[in-house]
Formats: structure tokens, sequence, C-alpha cells
């Protein structure tokens, strides 16, 4: 399960850059996410988790503990947490498309995303991923990962530089050994530093920024 932890340890990552940009006002946080692109991918890959576990991992332990009451009461919980973030997402969308009243709605709408997601990946992993664990084959768990690549398609190139920024030197390596040999210097030496140069987070040139 080193993939799970790697993309939630990735969006843990984003969601303090969101955090820091809330505490610096609403204009600039509006702007930011709204122009500089790392809302837009944070958004695209929370979705692509949230939707592939809601298509392999909640039905196959559904399966699995078809006769154990407390666990499957635990994964309808953890479905009702996953079916808080699309109307939460799309409301941050919305006050993001809005230039006139859009900050003013931003500021409690990032607060609610903060503590619901940090609380929601904490949930997770205390709780259902050891159950995983414990009830699951590596074949089982293996598809899951295969949803989730499915759902990422042709978008690799920007995804895995996205999941690998600021992982730790073990994550990094994990990772990328499962890449095959000929993919490795592509990410080495086009993927990861086209996503470097990127100011995602409006922090290289605030004023290139749309106003």
């Amino acid at each position: 399960m080193s993939t799970t932890f790697a993309i939630h340890d990735a969006l843990r990552r984003d969601l303090t850059r969101i955090a820091h940009l809330a505490a610096r006002g609403e204009d600039e946080a509006w702007r930011v996410l709204r122009f500089a692109g790392g809302w837009e991918m944070f958004e695209r890959y929370l979705r692509v988790h949230h939707d592939a576990e809601d298509a392999a991992l909640w039905p196959l332990l559904r399966r699995t503990l078809a006769h154990r009451p407390d666990e499957l009461a635990l994964i309808a919980v953890m479905e009702a947490e996953h079916a808080t973030f699309d109307p939460l997402l799309d409301a941050i969308d919305a006050a993001l498309a809005d230039p006139v009243w859009g900050p003013a709605r931003l500021g409690d709408l990032l607060d609610g995303l903060v503590t619901g997601l940090r609380g929601h990946l904490a949930h997770e992993e205390d709780e259902v991923l050891p159950l995983l664990d414990a009830v699951a084959g590596a074949e089982q768990v293996h598809r899951l990962d295969v949803e989730h690549g499915r759902r990422i398609g042709s978008g690799t190139c920007r995804y895995l530089p996205w999941l690998l920024d600021q992982a730790d030197p073990e994550t990094v390596t994990t990772i990328l050994g499962r890449l095959p040999e000929s993919i490795r210097p592509t990410y080495l030496n086009r993927w990861q530093p086209a996503y470097a140069a990127r100011d995602l987070w409006g922090t290289h040139n605030r004023s290139t920024l749309a106003s």
C-alpha cells in the first residue's frame, strides 16, 4: 500500500500549501488558486483517488467483510466521508469562477476542505488500511493501484512528478522502482524538471498571476 500512503502524503502537502494561501488573505488565495495551476492538479488527483477507492476498494471490503457488521459500518462511514468532498470541491470551483463574490466565500470553504480532508486521511490510515492489510491479498490490493492508474490514463507525465514532489527518498525509490527501466530517464530528465519549472502555487513570481 505504499502508493496509497504516497498519495495521502502528496494531498497533505498540498493541503498545507492551501492553508498557507488562505492565511495570506482571501484575494491572494483566490488569484493563486484560480490562475497558478496548483489547485487544478490537487483537485484532479484527489477526485481520481477517491473515485478509484469508490470503484475498487469499498466493494472489495464489502464483499470480504460481508459477515462482519462492525467493519461494514466503518466502510459506510468512509463512503459517507467521501460523499462530502465532491460538493465542497464544486463549491470552491464556483467561488474561483466568480471574481466578484468568490474571494469572500473562499476562506470558509478552504478551511472546511483542509480540516475535513486531513481528518479523513487520518481516519483511513488508522482504521481502513490496517483492515485492508489484514483481510485482502496482494493481488486484491493491486487492483486498487490498477484502477487508479486507469483513471490517470495518459497523464502520468504530470501525475508522477506531482506525487513525488517533496516525497522522502524511500518513497521516491519505491515508486520509481516500479517504472519500466526505459521510463525512468524520461521522468528524471523531462517530466520532473517540467513540473518543477511551473509556478503552481504562486511562489516564484506572484506578479505573473492575473489580477
